[in-house]
């Protein structure tokens, strides 16, 4: 996943031209809502692991007291 800054996003330079936003080409930046489906995606990934990592501690330290 990459970071763009906001000027880099809607810059004629980044690979747009100054009217249509979005239509550059091969080289044209991922739109925000593609960066906001990324981060959604890694949060959920993140959330999800910790969850697991948690759960895992919570029964090793169940088992841990009952033996």
């Amino acid at each position: 996943m990459s970071i763009l800054s906001a000027a880099d996003v809607g810059s004629p330079d980044a690979g747009q031209s100054a009217g249509q936003p979005g239509l550059g080409g091969a080289g044209a930046q991922p739109r925000v809502r593609h960066l906001a489906r990324e981060a959604v995606v890694l949060m959920t990934f993140s959330a999800a692991t910790s969850v697991a990592v948690a759960g895992c501690l919570l029964l090793l330290t169940t088992l841990g007291r009952q033996g």
